[in-house]
């Protein structure tokens, strides 16, 4: 009876670190369709959420242009934020970024993260100065599996490039138009 006993706690207990030991190994963040999607080491879609990003299209330029930066980036660290603040133009906003902060490394730029927020009604949107805005609830599934490293990958929508494309070129972005066949 001990031996059957010991037999199903190990079982358990394989079973249950197999299901809740899933780890992101890369995320990718759609500025096009404004969801992110959390893939295992397998390529398998573990989660999916509706995403804000910055409130100007095309690639970050600098500091204050309310861009996201597009690119290949990792995480930094996850960090508690539920005590910060941020002034939305009446005074300051205890939890503006929601519960946690995850930091990203965007070389040339400071401050980049995926966060959550204060107003759950911005997500999804254009509404960041440029990090990813998630709701409450998903930022902290998505902590839960990313680690230290994991990849998260920024594609821009056909906005951003158009945009992209005017400041490279000074070229109103209006004469870039698409038009489907």
């Amino acid at each position: 009876m001990v031996f059957r006993y010991i037999l199903t706690c190990l079982f358990l207990s394989l079973v249950t670190t197999t299901v809740f030991a899933q780890k992101a190994a890369y995320i990718i963040v759609s500025k096009e369709e404004m969801q992110m999607v959390v893939y295992d080491e397998k390529g398998e879609e573990l989660l999916k959420f509706p995403i804000a990003c910055g409130k100007n299209y095309g690639q970050k330029q600098k500091a204050g242009d309310n861009r996201t930066p597009e690119g290949i980036f990792k995480v930094v660290s996850q960090e508690p934020a539920a005590h910060w603040t941020y002034d939305f133009g009446n005074g300051p906003v205890k939890g503006a970024y929601g519960p946690l902060f995850i930091r990203l490394s965007t070389p040339g730029f400071k401050g980049i993260g995926i966060h959550g927020t204060h107003d759950e009604n911005t997500v999804p949107g254009r509404e960041t100065h440029g990090c990813i805005r998630l709701k409450n609830a998903d930022l902290v599934r998505l902590a839960k599996i990313v680690d230290k490293g994991t990849l998260v990958v920024i594609l821009p929508s056909r906005g951003d490039v158009l945009a992209t494309l005017a400041n490279k070129t000074g070229v109103n972005e209006k004469l870039f138009s698409y038009k489907s066949m």
